[in-house]
């Protein structure tokens, strides 16, 4: 099958309305994050090239520069959390007749799951970079193209709590304290992050359209 990101958007909404285990959540918050990045992109595109803008243009091309970046990073992060999701189901139909099956089975669970925690970590992580530019691009951009800020910073902060779902539903069935402890701290500073990136950027947003 083609990778996710040539997918008709059809099709993309067809198989994650489907019975199928993947595209599942983790890749459709990773797919929010790369329309958030395309958003505020957007509004970096809208403002380079513009006499009124020109003072900001070196900030609003290196947004252009990280959002494409981004998007590329949150593209390889979808086909990562399905074969993240595919490997841990994978797990589960090994065979555990004998001890040493069994033994075998519980340390693949485990790799499984760090594997599924770890990808969502990392998707909520660009997501947060992403609510971090869409902030810049809210604050200097293009006043005629803020909402499209606005938008970023929503959609944004959205994929990036709903990527962390699935280190809430993973968390527990991992046994070393240590690394769970790290990513439940992780977890909790991206969530916190996100909530005041957001607020920030929409702030701007509503403060700039106030002022048409």
């Amino acid at each position: 099958m083609a990778p996710v990101f040539d997918w008709s958007i059809r099709q993309f909404l067809k198989e994650a309305a489907s019975s199928a285990p993947t595209p599942g959540g983790g890749s459709v918050a990773a797919l929010a994050g790369a329309l958030a990045a395309a958003m505020t992109s957007m509004v970096a595109n809208l403002t380079v090239g513009k006499d009124k803008y020109k003072d900001v243009e070196p900030e609003m091309q290196a947004i252009l520069a990280r959002t494409a970046a981004l998007i590329e990073e949150l593209e390889a992060l979808v086909a990562a959390d399905m074969e993240a999701f595919n490997a841990f189901m994978a797990v589960y139909k090994l065979p555990k007749e004998t001890e040493e099956q069994k033994a075998e089975r519980a340390r693949r669970l485990q790799e499984a799951l760090r594997q599924a925690t770890d990808t969502p970590l990392k998707i909520a992580s660009s997501c947060l970079e992403v609510l971090r530019l869409a902030e810049q691009a809210a604050l200097k951009g293009n006043k005629g193209a803020v909402s499209d800020a606005g938008v970023a910073a929503y959609l944004g902060e959205a994929a990036l709590q709903a990527a962390l779902l699935n280190v809430d539903i993973n968390v527990p069935l991992i046994k070393d304290a240590s690394y769970a402890a790290q990513a439940v701290t992780k977890r909790e500073e991206l969530g916190r992050e996100a909530v005041k990136a957001k607020e920030r950027a929409v702030a701007v947003v509503k403060e700039r359209l106030a002022g048409r």
